[in-house]
């Protein structure tokens, strides 16, 4: 019978990149020319009381959320709520991550957080609920749900740092593990047939003794705190080293890398790649994104995630995809003042 009896909290990460403080700061460091600085990364879409209602709504077995902020908090944030935890980047980043600009010291040091529960859920502040969902969505007998699906990594394009991270991931799941050994550890979870035609990929590749890639799907993860001492214990200097990059960099390695470690030593739980959600990467204009905005309305999936993007019509599409979660999410949270 499987174990219910855990808390499972979640985490966001959020930043206000309005706010005139922070801008400061962060004009302070300047990046070299590896860094990432596009709009897109910081611009803040006014809509994340909407992830709040979403979970007290749809997830209201959760245990905690752990807001995490640079030190700005939204006007309207009920900070008394008993639930919610205010974790600023000082309370919890080593003090020579600070100040970071970046989200991979942000995730990478997520085990650090006062209170965490043993498991926990991981969100970005564009990942939101929008129907019910049920614990075991996240995890089942005690261990993380998630699809371990092999793909190649693509080649990078024009400032495109993301398949350098992932390469980095890579290199460091091969100096700690041998593909072949651990498939055939774990051969249930490496060709399930949850992921469909995918498992056959997996087994084609089951006697490649390197990592190539993992598929990904931009949504929550779920983590256990102790992979996080794990691959901190036998990692220490990479993890470190990303750690104290102000801003995301191609040296980097993220939270892919904890989750990949996940999969390679079977501790997760198959599901099929899509039972979360999808990600929408918004684009051009307002009707450019229909599909979003109908299925927020519609409420034909767990979770999204709203992936940013640069030269859009940013005002327009912010005011459809707010319109859209009012639709069904009209009602003021707990967490909300």
């Amino acid at each position: 019978m499987q174990n219910t009896n855990f808390p499972i909290d979640f985490t966001v990460c959020w930043v206000d990149g309005n706010d005139p403080a922070w801008q400061k700061q962060k004009d302070l460091y300047d990046p070299d020319s590896n860094g990432d600085k596009r709009v897109s990364r910081y611009r803040d879409w006014d809509n994340l009381q909407y992830w709040f209602r979403g979970v007290e709504k749809f997830a209201p077995w959760v245990n905690k959320v752990h807001f995490i902020t640079w030190g700005h908090l939204p006007a309207w944030l009920n900070t008394d709520n008993p639930k919610l935890n205010i974790v600023r980047h000082e309370d919890y980043l080593l003090p020579q991550y600070m100040p970071t600009f970046n989200s991979s010291p942000l995730e990478l040091n997520l085990h650090r957080i006062k209170g965490l529960a043993d498991h926990f859920v991981s969100f970005n502040d564009d990942m939101f609920i929008i129907k019910p969902v049920s614990r075991d969505l996240f995890f089942q007998n005690t261990l993380p749900t998630d699809f371990c699906i092999v793909t190649a990594i693509s080649s990078p394009v024009k400032n495109d740092i993301m398949p350098f991270i992932k390469f980095n991931s890579m290199a460091i799941l091969n100096a700690n593990f041998d593909k072949k050994e651990q498939v055939h550890k774990h051969f249930d979870k490496w060709v399930s047939l949850k992921y469909g035609w995918n498992a056959l990929r997996n087994l084609i590749f089951s006697g490649e003794h390197h990592f190539r890639g993992f598929s990904n799907n931009h949504l929550p993860y779920s983590f256990l705190k102790s992979t996080y001492d794990d691959i901190w214990a036998k990692e220490n200097d990479v993890l470190d080293e990303s750690s104290c990059h102000k801003f995301r960099n191609r040296g980097d390695v993220d939270q892919w890398l904890i989750r990949y470690w996940q999969l390679v030593k079977g501790d997760f739980e198959p599901i099929g790649r899509h039972t979360k959600g999808r990600v929408f990467e918004i684009y051009g204009n307002v009707a450019d994104n229909a599909g979003l905005y109908e299925t927020i309305k519609a409420q034909n999936m767990p979770m999204i995630c709203i992936n940013d993007n640069d030269n859009i019509d940013f005002s327009g599409i912010k005011q459809c995809i707010i319109d859209s979660f009012e639709k069904i999410l009209p009602e003021k949270s707990s967490f909300e003042k």
